[in-house]
């Protein structure tokens, strides 16, 4: 409980701060610079064509750039459009309402969270609310993750080209019959007594010299 009111704080601190942004100077300047570097235009590109072949006609581009990005993305109705249509029958996001309300924007926005770890994504992946107004190079990140296991899991439901994603390594997982697994045991069973009955007889200790007959 703490910590949700404690996120969702942050959240209408930083809402705030944005809407009323003004220069950044010193320090925080420098740190936010630095995280703007790790933004990739080229990747937003990316992103945007498949965010809009996903999920349709209802979803219209962003205009370019990253502040236009951010603005498409931060109240989560986009990000909602998008984990919906990739799940083939139950939607995990029931009600997705276009608002002004931080709070709501929040609140979809944590459902999208939820929605993309169930999906497979992992927690390391996964932004966190703020990011969106701070951080966005980590919101990139978790849309490449989701798009990639989206075009790994082949079930139907990606839409675009495959090509803008690459394919996560699967686990080679094999099922052996209760039968094989009897014959593996046999098999080790009979390598590990394939020494019973050996003699040491001939054979010198650690140290001894060899006797060396003519």
């Amino acid at each position: 409980m703490f910590s949700d009111l404690h996120n969702i704080g942050t959240f209408l601190h930083l809402h705030s701060v944005m809407a009323n942004k003004g220069p950044s100077y010193g320090l925080s300047r420098e740190v936010q610079n630095k995280i703007d570097k790790k933004y990739d235009p080229e990747l937003e590109e990316r992103l945007v064509e498949w965010i809009v072949a996903q999920c349709g006609p209802s979803v219209e581009k962003p205009p370019p750039g990253r502040q236009g990005f951010q603005t498409w993305l931060k109240d989560g109705c986009v990000l909602c459009e998008l984990i919906n249509s990739l799940y083939p029958a139950s939607k995990p996001v029931k009600k997705i309402q276009k608002t002004g309300m931080a709070f709501k924007q929040m609140e979809q926005i944590s459902q999208f969270l939820a929605a993309a770890e169930k999906y497979g994504v992992t927690k390391t992946d996964i932004f966190q609310t703020v990011d969106l107004w701070d951080n966005l190079a980590a919101v990139q990140m978790t849309l490449m993750s989701l798009g990639s296991l989206a075009v790994t899991k082949g079930d139907g439901c990606y839409r675009g080209d495959p090509n803008w994603f690459h394919r996560k390594a699967q686990e080679n997982k094999r099922d052996f019959t209760e039968e094989q697994l009897k014959e593996g045991q046999s098999v080790i069973g009979l390598q590990m007594g394939s020494n019973r009955g050996a003699s040491q007889a001939g054979m010198t200790g650690y140290g001894r010299p060899r006797q060396i007959l003519n």
